[in-house]
Parts: structure tokens; C-alpha cells; sequence
């Protein structure tokens, strides 16, 4: 967390112009995190990695924010790479049902199997139920997004919310159990 804010501190350099190696560690960061991501996705997802990371660093770096510190980088890390692999998923989910009725020529080996169909419904069904948690349990919910669309650790995840880890294990717990309930079950929080 210490070296994210320092980069941080470098890439926002106000009194000339920043620092490439902080930006470049910063974007190895968001690569990591989107990298640690998809493994838990289905093998035949269509959103690479780096193609995640692109779109979430565009996000996070676009307008050109500044972030307090790590942890806070993080937390909008992780909240971004959840929206683009929603989003992601959301188009496909459209595509899947008609789209916008354009008529195209199909390619054999770009018809989606009914596997990856339904992991995108799954991470549809995922991103509706932590919407809820957040409605009445934001920290909860935040919690979920650093574990589960971050990959962070449970010590790492203490160390972002500014929590102890014993209350970050309970918390992930009671969050992971709300969830599970909510999608009737399954495996898809063994983070």
C-alpha cells in the first residue's frame, strides 16, 4: 500500500510532468488485479486480461483523478474492473437476445457455447445481488468487490478498508453468506 501511494504521489507530479515508471508500475497494478480476475472466469471468456485492464485504466485514468492514497486506489480499482466485466457481460447477455435485430453474418467458431452464456447470466445475477448488500451494507459490499472482483487478500483487504483482519474475515463471512443465499447457492464466492 505504501509503494501504491508513493506512485502515486509520482504519477501526479502537479509541478512538471509525471513520472513513466510510476505510471507504468500504477498500470502493472490494474493488470495484476484484472489478471488475478479473470482466472476465476469461465477459460473461453472474451475479455482478455489486458483488455480489462485497458478499459478499467482508461476509466480510472481518463479524466485524470487523483487518489488519496492505495487503498483508495484500490477500492476504485476494484469497483471499475467489476463494471467493465459487468458491462461486458450485459452486452453479451443483449447480443445473445436479439441485440438491436441487426442481421450479420455468423462465424462458427464465434457462436457462444451455453456455458459461457450462463456464467455471464451467473456474474449478472452476482452484480444485482451485491447492489442489494450495498443498499443497506456498503462496507459489506465493498468488501466483496476487493476480495472477489480484486483478488485481494483477506489480510490485504484489512489493510484497504482500515480494518483488522479478524473483522474483515467476519465481515467476508457474513457477506459471502448473504450472497450465496441470495443466488441460491453454489461456489462461485470460494475466493
Amino acid at each position: 500500500m505504501v509503494e501504491v501511494t508513493r506512485l502515486l504521489r509520482l504519477a501526479e507530479a502537479n509541478d512538471g510532468p509525471p513520472d513513466e515508471a510510476a505510471i507504468a508500475a500504477l498500470y502493472d497494478e490494474v493488470r495484476r488485479l484484472a489478471r488475478g480476475l479473470m482466472r476465476g472466469e469461465r477459460a473461453n471468456h472474451t475479455l482478455a486480461p489486458t483488455a480489462l485492464a485497458n478499459e478499467a485504466w482508461l476509466r480510472l485514468f481518463g479524466c485524470a483523478p487523483t487518489f488519496a492514497n492505495g487503498p483508495q486506489f484500490f477500492a476504485a480499482a476494484a469497483t471499475t474492473l467489476r463494471r467493465v466485466l459487468v458491462e461486458h457481460g450485459r452486452r453479451r447477455a443483449q447480443l445473445k437476445r436479439g441485440g438491436r435485430f441487426a442481421r450479420c453474418e455468423v462465424e462458427l467458431d464465434a457462436v457462444v457455447a451455453p456455458a459461457a452464456a450462463a456464467a455471464d447470466a451467473r456474474l449478472l445475477e452476482l452484480d444485482a445481488a451485491l447492489e442489494r448488500l450495498a443498499s443497506f451494507d456498503l462496507a459489506k459490499a465493498k468488501l466483496v468487490e476487493l476480495r472477489f472482483f480484486a483478488g485481494l487478500s483477506v489480510e490485504e483487504t484489512a489493510r484497504v478498508l482500515g480494518v483488522s483482519e479478524r473483522t474483515a474475515a467476519r465481515e467476508w463471512r457474513v457477506a459471502r453468506a448473504y450472497l450465496l443465499a441470495t443466488l441460491g447457492g453454489g461456489d462461485d464466492l470460494d475466493a
